[in-house]
């Protein structure tokens, strides 16, 4: 009997895990990304289930980011995942790296004084500007993470007049000579609103992953960014170390 339309028994593993492996065999070697996957009512009749059944096992894939939800129109098989090891490293340089093609629309690029929490990360009094950028980070084509980074002004003048689609922390190295060698991140999830949904081409309440950083050069606080990225495109790998061991945990982004 053809794997992918047998009838799920009853027995020790319950129904929806079966239904769950038979679609991930699917997924695995017919489906290409973005294809869709058989409807409820068409695993309901090739494989006996309920309509619960069927729910569970697509809901979890859903979780897991194995496929995606288009209301009215069905579930998709999602591409896999861009992987990061957090690393101070630009998002051009890691995706090129990890074998994908990295492009950049700038969306705003402007110099004014930053709100408080900006000011006080890069140690700005209340009366001095600096850049603001605003950009959408594309590997392969697809978006991937819309970033809005705020760079200190005085080491870098004239910075907005430079082709901001190139890697920033290039144009700073090689321009202004600031090399950016450390930062804090914070990692944290949202879902995202219509505004971010339609820059970055999900559904309103889709999954983020918000990465808030700042970065230093020579000591010296830099850039304030923080940049969301679609939590069924991105996924993060962090090494960890027991306190007091040697080893660290590596800070990266854009």
């Amino acid at each position: 009997m053809d794997e992918h339309r047998r009838v799920v028994a009853d027995g020790p593993v319950p129904k929806h895990t079966q239904l769950r492996r038979i679609l991930e065999a699917l997924i695995e070697s017919e489906l290409e990304p973005d294809a869709p996957i058989p409807s409820e009512r068409e695993l309901m009749a090739a494989h006996h289930v309920s309509r619960m059944t069927v729910r569970e096992a697509i809901g979890q894939l859903v979780t897991e980011g194995r496929v995606y939800r288009v209301r009215g129109k069905g579930t998709f098989v999602a591409a896999p995942r861009v992987d990061s090891m957090l690393e101070l490293t630009s998002f051009t340089e890691e995706m090129r790296r990890r074998g994908h093609e990295p492009s950049t629309v700038v969306l705003r690029s402007v110099e004014l004084v930053p709100p408080v929490g900006v000011r006080q990360a890069l140690g700005l009094t209340t009366t001095q500007t600096a850049y603001r950028i605003e950009r959408l980070r594309i590997a392969d084509g697809v978006p991937m993470a819309l970033e809005n980074g705020w760079y200190v002004s005085e080491p870098a003048p004239g910075l907005l007049d430079r082709d901001l689609s190139q890697s920033l922390y290039v144009i700073l190295s090689r321009t202004y000579g600031v090399v950016i060698d450390a930062a804090k991140q914070t990692l944290r999830s949202e879902i995202s609103d219509a505004q971010t949904a339609r820059i970055l081409g999900v559904a309103v309440g889709s999954p983020l992953l918000v990465l808030d950083r700042t970065s230093t050069a020579a000591g010296r606080p830099v850039e304030h960014i923080t940049s969301w990225y679609r939590g069924d495109r991105y996924q993060v790998h962090i090494d960890l170390a027991r306190a007091g061991d040697a080893g660290w945990m590596s800070a990266g982004r854009p």
